[in-house]
């Protein structure tokens, strides 16, 4: 027999979903993934997405907790942002559902007025790091289209700045000239290792150095793998450089294990910082796990 699930965690991207039913001992029933991401619903598509994918085995009243883009004005509802120095926000924005047997609660992203700044999904990321290390102060790093460095301290969330690294490598792999030099999936730590050496030292020449790679295979036949990894390390170099007062100095935790997270590993050893890598497979569950036991138990 199937165990019917005593509340549901939801991480709603904008090309992705993710549902965890969950059993009564907060235990992960089964994971859903769907492309039914934010991009691809309008409002009223969200509530009969979510039965679809869950079923007809649900109990009378199942609390939904939900995290990321369904939370933005273009989402389910749009749920407000916190603003910084602040907490990892828990309190979700209750929603009035078509059928009375789901409870819904979105939770918040957070904001920066100075720089301008926000997330919105991160930070169920950082409530689940800090469920697991309360007493953690220092920066946290997370890999992404849209690496953000998050200062913490005495558990709240001090202040945070995004950058589009990720999202500028596949522009340029993809649909610039470099493309043209990019072929196959190759690595090579030295050239990395030499590129963010150079754009850290010399960050103003980043746009005539990303040209210099295209240069470098049309005249001295430099391969993809080379090329790839100096494109990565130029980008990555840029944003330490940018990111210094973040990082220098502080106690640096990498939120991921994968290729990405080990590059800005390397990256910030090679200028001396020690970083550890902290798994980030579940640890998006864990903090939609704190925020439904914060509902669960307010008065």
């Amino acid at each position: 027999m199937t165990e019917t699930p005593q509340w549901v965690a939801a991480d709603w991207g904008t090309s992705h979903l993710r549902l965890w039913p969950m059993g009564g001992d907060d235990r992960p029933l089964r994971r859903i993934d769907s492309d039914q991401g934010m991009s691809r619903l309008t409002a009223d598509d969200y509530e009969p997405t979510l039965l679809n994918l869950l079923g007809d085995d649900l109990p009378d009243t199942l609390p939904v907790i939900i995290c990321g883009m369904a939370g933005a004005r273009q989402g389910w509802a749009e749920a407000p942002y916190v603003e910084t120095p602040c907490a990892v926000p828990v309190d979700g924005l209750p929603l009035t559902t078509r059928d009375p047997r789901l409870r819904v609660h979105i939770l918040p992203g957070i904001s920066q007025m100075r720089p301008p700044d926000v997330m919105r999904g991160e930070e169920t990321q950082i409530g689940g790091f800090l469920a697991r290390e309360p007493d953690f102060d220092g920066v946290l790093c997370l890999p992404g289209t849209h690496n953000k460095w998050v200062h913490i301290s005495a558990k709240e969330v001090v202040s945070f700045r995004t950058f589009m690294t990720g999202e500028m490598f596949a522009l340029l792999s993809g649909q610039s000239v470099l493309r043209h030099s990019l072929g196959g999936d190759g690595w090579d730590e030295a050239a990395f290792a030499e590129a963010v050496s150079d754009t850290l030292s010399r960050p103003a020449a980043l746009t005539s150095s990303l040209f210099g790679l295209r240069a470098g295979s049309l005249l001295n036949g430099t391969g993809a793998a080379v090329t790839r990894a100096r494109l990565s390390g130029l980008l990555i170099g840029a944003e330490l450089a940018a990111s210094r007062p973040y990082w220098l100095g502080q106690d640096i935790v990498i939120l991921g294990e994968d290729t990405v997270a080990e590059a800005y590993r390397a990256a910030l050893s090679a200028q001396g910082a020690a970083a550890r890598l902290v798994p980030a497979g579940d640890i998006t569950l864990a903090g939609l796990t704190a925020a439904y036991h914060h509902l669960k138990d307010k008065p």
